[in-house]
């Protein structure tokens, strides 16, 4: 017998006595429609449909047990040739496509005349689609206002790439330079370049660098801001050097070398920590020859958490940079002294020279000079500015 002839073996499911009972009566009167039986919730709906393996379930959305949505799952998981209709009283788009989502190929409003429902049921058995002319329209509205989100969307993303192109052209952006001194005699000993982005509306340069970072522009744009703030060196004092931000990514751009090597015994590479390290050993290589030259390494954030102290015991840095979390209110914080104290003595045994980051009071100051920091930086010593002759 072919598929044309056979009969269509359909389950209904509603919490609603009265409608169950007129599908059930509508379907009874149909010589091409087996009427396999009906459920009042979707607990029953699924089993009934894992029992019976039904070619069309007719589920009503908002019964209980979980409602349309789950039913429908369920039930195309447990019953694979099931081909499954919502039918509900709502014909909201998220209703809609709620039950679209969850597997439905025909979606009716009650009050859908009997000879509709009849004629959905026969068209999703054949492999077909059924929708009510009520609900059409919300589609389509809906998924065309979707396709108009997602070109706004790409839009306003292909707008920042190329605001981030600019940037990595050198246009748009320029350096900052706050000073790292002496903490006892406050000599400025080097400077920290930061970049800063003209751009409407503002954003903060770290929201920049990470949008670059998500475009696959992280690289160009961190070295475009190494390679700009190299060009500052002839205005510092000539015993002082110049410390740059760089993650472990752009550590490993070919490009990095030929930028560091005319200036590089006054410069300091700060390793941020942007993302997670894969391969130390990697880095420690691509950092080797950036060393042999001349060039420092230092490590951001240190004491920030464990994966900063890991950065530590792995890169060995020339310089570790103690992180505003705790240099901020150490003078208050018995537990945060600790920690310096812990962290300053490693670097001792270590040869390595300690900068504190962000202090921004003078008991934070004095608290750092009793624990033996030698080197620091925050507001309240020097903002962030330009270079004399800029």
């Amino acid at each position: 017998m072919s598929r044309s002839s056979q009969r269509i073996r359909v389950l209904v499911a509603d919490d609603e006595p009265a409608l169950r009972g007129a599908l059930a009566e509508l379907l009874a009167q149909e010589d091409r429609i087996f009427f396999v039986g009906a459920a009042a919730d979707a607990d029953e709906a699924i089993a009934l449909a894992q029992r019976e393996q039904p070619d069309v379930a007719l589920l009503d959305v908002k019964m209980p047990a979980g409602g349309g949505p789950r039913a429908a799952r369920e039930i195309q998981r447990l019953s694979p040739g099931t081909r499954v209709i919502a039918l509900s009283a709502f014909e909201d788009r998220p209703t809609v496509l709620e039950m679209l989502r969850a597997g439905c190929v025909g979606y009716l409003v009650k009050g859908t005349a009997a000879e509709d429902i009849l004629g959905s049921i026969r068209r999703v058995a054949q492999g077909g689609t059924s929708l009510s002319d009520e609900v059409v329209g919300g589609i389509v509205h809906e998924l065309s206002s979707q396709l108009r989100r997602e070109e706004i969307e790409q839009e306003q993303i292909e707008a920042r790439r190329d605001e981030i192109l600019r940037f990595v052209a050198g246009e748009g952006m320029s350096m900052a330079f706050q000073p790292i001194v002496n903490l006892e005699d406050h000599d400025v000993i080097g400077v920290e370049a930061l970049a800063r982005f003209r751009s409407f509306p503002m954003r903060r340069p770290d929201e920049w660098f990470a949008e670059a970072r998500a475009l696959d522009l992280g690289v160009p744009l961190e070295l475009s801001t190494i390679r700009q703030a190299a060009l500052g060196l002839p205005k510092l004092p000539p015993r002082s050097y110049l410390s740059v931000n760089c993650s472990h990514r752009a550590a490993r751009s070919p490009e990095l070398e030929p930028i560091l090597e005319p200036v590089a015994r006054r410069m300091v590479v700060e390793i941020t920590e942007h993302e997670a390290v894969d391969d130390y050993d990697e880095l420690a290589r691509w950092l080797a020859p950036l060393r042999a030259m001349g060039v420092r390494i230092a490590i951001d954030d240190a004491g920030a958490g464990y994966a900063s102290l890991r950065h530590t015991l792995q890169i060995a840095p020339d310089i570790v940079k103690v992180d505003i979390s705790l240099t901020r209110s150490i003078d208050g914080d018995r537990g945060k002294r600790a920690l310096a104290r812990a962290l300053i003595s490693f670097a001792q045994e270590m040869d390595m020279t300690i900068v504190a980051e962000g202090i921004e009071t003078d008991a934070e100051l004095q608290t750092l000079l009793e624990l033996g920091v030698r080197y620091g930086q925050g507001y309240f010593l020097a903002q962030p500015g330009t270079l004399p002759g800029s």
